[in-house]
């Protein structure tokens, strides 16, 4: 049975459609303009206060929009690859049900980034829809992170006509704007288009402000604001305060509000609007715990009501937002340390479970030391077990250095580890060593010094200096035995893999097996490492050739992987895409030609996501054998094609090149250069596809490729899986004969 994961904690609110607002106006001739929109990208962009919001969600509620609205509204806190994507697949999951939990739960796969895995489950399953959906991201200027950019870039590039997307924001985002206008995929609402027009804005006054203007005082209002509906909005609260009051034409809007409109409101009103300005989302629960007062949902529900920039964000109204564009106003006025506002609101998140949102209150406050103290003390019970080790180490990339101490240094290499960031683990891991380790515990270590060497060694340094990791663990090994200990048997599993990985698989397969013999001991072990043993130990039997050892291992460690696969979670195991690898060799070896290649052809996906390139190395090697044993040795040759394209960009392990080599000389190695292609191109390349299919003809990597275009080597990766697949190909050298044959460069 494998147990039940604990579920990424996501704000369901910011998956809802905003209320409309007491007092909106219709705008129907640009709701109707986003009903007709068949681009792929419809762009809201236009400063703060232009009723972008207001507009998408009065369109989204309107019965005469027919498609499924997927909203999300975005905060600072999204601004991270998992966590972003974790918000859009939910709610387009929410939207309809046509998306499986499938993408969802491949973003819980360590060092895989949602580009290679859960962007093109998602859009094979849009494809295969024919229910309209549209994506709406609001707030989206407020997220840096070029990856979440880049993968969207790559969403809209192959967007299926059943999903359309729309982004609100201030400004352009970073996407390839003028290509899709020129290619007229895109559609755009900007200021100008946004103005509200002199009745419009009549009416928008008239509504809140409840004074019909007569047309004279109507156009004085249209013209001061210029149709800018926050200004509209704060004349309107003007007038209906003091019509005698109303201000001039060269008196700043905002400033008349904090001079005038604020003091008139009740005093409870005027107190909670101004000392909760720091928090970003507001409930009557938290604005009592951080405020230190009462009767906050009262208070909260009578400002929606009154229209004073308040907003419901559910029908419900358990949540709210003050505009942001009052918010910095707001904030000028209170005599309330902010700081203090924000650690209350800390400890009430902290309560209600949310720790991701506690400690992100703590670090706005300034608040280090309890950061870091509630950082370390979630780490193994609340981040990792979540999927949340990017956020944990994006609270650690914040964090004052003086409050990070060796501990939490060895929690934050660990998420590192888990985010595939190889440089991340190394950094954090000599920040934990200069931080002293000698007084510092790691729980399950005796040691933390042998704790950073294993951890180094199987996370830090690359496969092709896997006899130097060898060497790492043996010391790791011996640091955690001192007294006459058993040692931590993580340790012992870590030297079994840095064994296999250097090739060396009769060692590998003696000390595995021993650790694998106890099965008592192997019950304590979590599922991960019993599937990562279990795949390491199977790969060195196999080449070891000790099949009866293989079948045992598969009797006890298939079952697992079993379920594993039957609830969608191998991606989050690396340690399944080993144990199929060597299950298919083993079959070969038993003369199951036909088995093997079928298991093989499944497996290799998932195991280009290994963050270990030799597994995937292995795989297509064994995959060249199993095609040529079959009699397809076209196949053959496209998989051992694809191995060199492994052995010559990824730092793989040095017996790899041998093996090549050995493979190679079997089929012949002008044979295993010889293109794929089957017939002419019959899909048009993207620009971007264009773009990298011509640095593939020079010498540079994948990586350097990504560099000079300012891309990933994620997205580099999967612009060629698209494009091998569109040119029929099944490797670089391949990809640009073919290219050159059909003209294209």
């Amino acid at each position: 049975m494998t147990s039940k994961k604990p579920t990424r904690p996501l704000l369901t609110v910011k998956q809802v459609i905003p209320p409309a607002r007491a007092g909106a106006v219709p705008r129907e001739r640009l709701q109707q303009q986003l009903r007709v929109a068949e681009t792929r990208l419809t762009l809201v962009v236009a400063p703060a206060g232009w009723g972008k919001t207001s507009l998408l969600s009065g369109w989204a509620a309107d019965p005469e929009e027919k498609r499924r609205i997927a909203w999300v509204s975005l905060d600072e806190s999204d601004d991270e690859p998992v966590r972003f994507w974790s918000y859009v697949l939910t709610a387009l999951r929410g939207a309809g049900g046509v998306i499986s939990t499938g993408p969802i739960q491949t973003l819980d796969a360590a060092g895989v980034s949602p580009i290679d895995l859960a962007l093109p489950m998602l859009l094979n399953e849009l494809a295969a829809s024919t229910v309209p959906h549209v994506l709406v991201l609001d707030d989206y200027h407020l997220l840096a992170d070029p990856r979440i950019h880049e993968a969207l870039e790559y969403l809209v590039a192959y967007l299926p006509a059943s999903l359309r997307v729309v982004i609100a924001a201030r400004t352009d985002p970073p996407l390839p704007i003028a290509r899709l206008r020129a290619r007229g995929d895109l559609t755009e609402l900007r200021a100008a288009q946004l103005r509200f027009s002199p009745d419009e804005a009549a009416a928008l006054v008239a509504a809140v402000s409840g004074h019909n203007l007569d047309g004279a005082a109507g156009e004085a209002v249209w013209e001061r604001t210029e149709g800018w509906a926050a200004g509209l909005q704060l004349a309107a609260l003007a007038l209906r305060a003091d019509p005698a009051k109303a201000p001039a034409g060269d008196r700043h809007l905002l400033d008349y509000f904090a001079a005038e409109v604020l003091p008139g409101l009740e005093s409870r009103q005027r107190d909670l609007l101004v000392r909760a300005a720091p928090l970003e989302r507001l409930s009557g629960s938290l604005c009592d715990a951080a405020l230190q007062v009462t009767g906050s949902a009262t208070v909260l529900a009578d400002l929606v009501r009154a229209d004073l920039f308040v907003a419901a964000l559910d029908d419900e109204q358990r949540w709210y937002r003050c505009h942001r564009l009052l918010r910095d106003v707001l904030a000028g006025e209170t005599t309330t340390d902010p700081q203090e506002v924000l650690g209350h609101a800390a400890d009430w998140f902290a309560a209600e479970g949310r720790i991701d949102d506690a400690v992100r209150h703590l670090l706005r406050a300034h608040r280090d030391d309890a950061a870091a103290e509630m950082m370390l003390s979630n780490a193994e019970t609340w981040f990792f077990p979540r999927g949340e080790a990017a956020t944990f180490l994006e609270f650690g990339e914040e964090l004052s250095g003086r409050v990070v101490g060796p501990a939490l240094a060895f929690s934050l290499a660990y998420s590192a580890a888990l985010c595939g960031d190889q440089a991340g683990v190394n950094r954090w891991l000599d920040v934990c060593e200069a931080s002293g380790t000698s007084a510092a515990v790691v729980p399950g270590w005796h040691n933390i010094r042998s704790a950073v060497l294993c951890v180094r060694a199987g996370y830090g340094m690359p496969d092709a200096e896997a006899a130097r990791s060898v060497v790492m663990v043996q010391q790791a090994l011996r640091e955690e035995t001192e007294g006459g200990g058993a040692g931590d048997p993580t340790v012992r599993a870590a030297l079994g893999a840095m064994l296999g990985r250097d090739g060396r698989f009769d060692e590998a397969a003696a000390l595995l097996l021993d650790l694998w013999s106890s099965p008592d001991d192997r019950r304590a072990w979590p599922q991960s490492l019993v599937l990562q043993a279990a795949g390491t130990l199977m790969i060195s039997l196999v080449e070891a050739g000790r099949g009866e050892e293989c079948d045992r291992v598969l009797r006890e460690a298939g079952p697992l992987a079993d379920a594993v696969e039957r609830i969608g979670r191998e991606a989050s195991m690396p340690g399944v895409a080993s144990l199929r690898i060597a299950q298919a060799r083993h079959s070969y070896q038993n003369a199951r030609m036909e088995e093997a290649a079928a298991l093989l052809r499944r497996v290799i996906p998932l195991a280009e996501l290994h963050p270990r390139p030799t597994v995937l190395f292995l795989g297509l090697v064994y995959l060249a054998d199993a095609e040529l044993a079959c009699g397809d040795r076209s196949a053959a040759r496209a998989a051992l094609s694809r191995a060199r394209e492994v052995v010559d960009e990824e730092p793989v392990s040095a017996f790899a090149t041998r093996r090549l080599e050995e493979t190679e000389a079997r089929l012949g190695r002008s044979g295993a250069r010889t293109a794929v292609r089957s017939g002419a191109l019959v899909e048009e390349l993207t620009d971007r596809e264009l773009s990298i299919l011509r640095a593939l003809q020079g010498p540079a990597t994948q990586r350097e490729i990504g560099a000079e275009l300012f891309l990933s080597i994620n997205t580099v990766k999967a612009y060629n899986k698209s494009l091998y697949r569109k040119l029929g190909v099944a490797s670089r050298h391949d990809a640009v004969v073919a290219a050159r044959d059909l003209g294209l460069i």
